[in-house]
């Protein structure tokens, strides 16, 4: 990996590949998935050492080392590995790091496909968990008191944008034995960094931010060689392999992030202003507004806060529903991430699958929106947004 920790993060994401692009400018795509050996001394050693590009693709590719060589220097790993998809690479760390009679410790708000894997994929091979606030410190060292061999955080949390403390909680995980892995996906490496607060791993749906064009599925887990590497043997046996040309393509993302998230952070804080002022909503949910319940943590330890937000509109589910039918700049899909505006009703999207207890804390209301916001031109998202709260008004008038 070239060596751009010099660097700002916009110069990595262009240079931190180029000692593999052999003279060409753009990345050429190697479709291979089968690559020559001269001889059998040739091919057993291709086939023997780690992270090798030119023997098998499940192995590596050009392209994954070029895409694993740009997130680690985003993220100041010092390694990371690309799959098919985001799931792809948490069940490959959790696979690779976990056995039966293992304990794991999980964020109450946390992805609902990270919640399926620890409560339901790994209960079967015999892995126990506990789910707690991770924004409780006090509750964290006592889950900790089992034995415990993996934290998992998500910081931002989805929807409700909850900020977890990386620092203190891998200083306490670390007293305690055990490895902390946080989804970076919402931040990306642009706006926090969670190998420099103490996490052991870094993970990304790279679907989202870090391809940003909805064009591609892809994941990717970053950290230390050693850990990376034990990963990577798991990963050859899970086989949730990246095809080149979505490397390609994830590449291609990676190399306008820093400026794409620059215009995410603005727009998202341009509309969580307007809406917290606005009286068809309740409450707002975005760590860049001051009362936020942990914005002062955030401000520590993030450089931007994210396009992602959610809130509640005071009409509940029909409101909420007249809100995204009016918006013209948003549309009606899951995901986030893209350049595009996304917008969703959560409770709708994930149905069941987080098993939320409709009297706790975490229950998704009825009319939570959340909006992944684009990149357009933040003029003309507030206007948007203004005239879709006023044909809220109007129709709630009309009633």
């Amino acid at each position: 990996m070239t060596n751009s920790s010099k660097h700002e993060p916009g110069t990595q994401a262009i240079h931190a590949d180029d000692a593999s692009r052999q003279g060409a400018v753009v990345a050429p795509i190697s479709q291979a998935t089968t690559f020559a050996a001269a001889t059998d001394a040739a091919f057993l050693d291709a086939a023997t050492k780690s992270f090798t590009d030119d023997f098998y693709i499940r192995y590596g590719t050009p392209n994954h080392t070029q895409v694993a060589d740009v997130v680690a220097a985003l993220e100041g790993a010092d390694r990371a590995l690309v799959t098919a998809g985001g799931m792809g690479a948490v069940t490959t760390v959790a696979l690779a790091l976990l056995k039966a009679g293992d304990h794991v410790v999980a964020q109450t708000s946390i992805y609902p496909g990270t919640t399926a894997l620890v409560a339901n994929l790994l209960a079967r091979f015999g892995v126990t968990a506990t789910t707690i606030d991770l924004t409780d410190l006090a509750g964290l060292d006592d889950a900790l008191s089992t034995p415990t061999r993996l934290v998992l955080v998500e910081t931002p949390s989805n929807p409700f944008l909850g900020v977890v403390d990386v620092a203190a909680v891998s200083h306490l995980a670390h007293q305690h034995g055990a490895t902390v892995l946080v989804d970076n996906t919402i931040a990306t490496p642009i706006n926090q960094r969670p190998l420099e607060l103490g996490a052991d791993l870094v993970w990304h749906s790279a679907t989202k931010y870090l391809g940003g064009h909805s064009d591609v599925s892809a994941g990717v887990v970053a950290g230390r060689s050693d850990v990376i590497e034990e990963i990577w043997r798991t990963h050859l046996v899970v086989g949730s392999v990246l095809g080149p040309f979505d490397a390609w393509l994830l590449l291609r993302g990676l190399r306008t992030l820093d400026v794409r998230m620059a215009r995410h952070n603005d727009n998202a804080t341009a509309l969580a202003r307007l809406l917290c002022d606005h009286d068809l909503v309740g409450p707002v949910y975005y760590p860049g507004l001051s009362d936020h319940p942990q914005h002062e943590l955030a401000a520590s330890q993030m450089s931007g806060f994210g396009g992602l937000l959610s809130f509640e509109m005071r009409g509940g589910a029909a409101a909420a529903d007249r809100l995204l039918d009016t918006l013209t700049l948003s549309t009606r899909a899951a995901s986030l991430g893209s350049v595009h505006t996304l917008g969703t009703r959560p409770a709708v999207m994930w149905g069941d699958t987080r098993n939320y207890d409709a009297a706790a804390s975490e229950a998704v209301a009825p009319g939570l929106v959340r909006l992944a916001v684009g990149i357009e031109a933040t003029k003309d998202l507030v206007e948007d947004l203004e005239h879709g709260l006023d044909a809220c008004r109007d129709e709630a008038a009309g009633s």
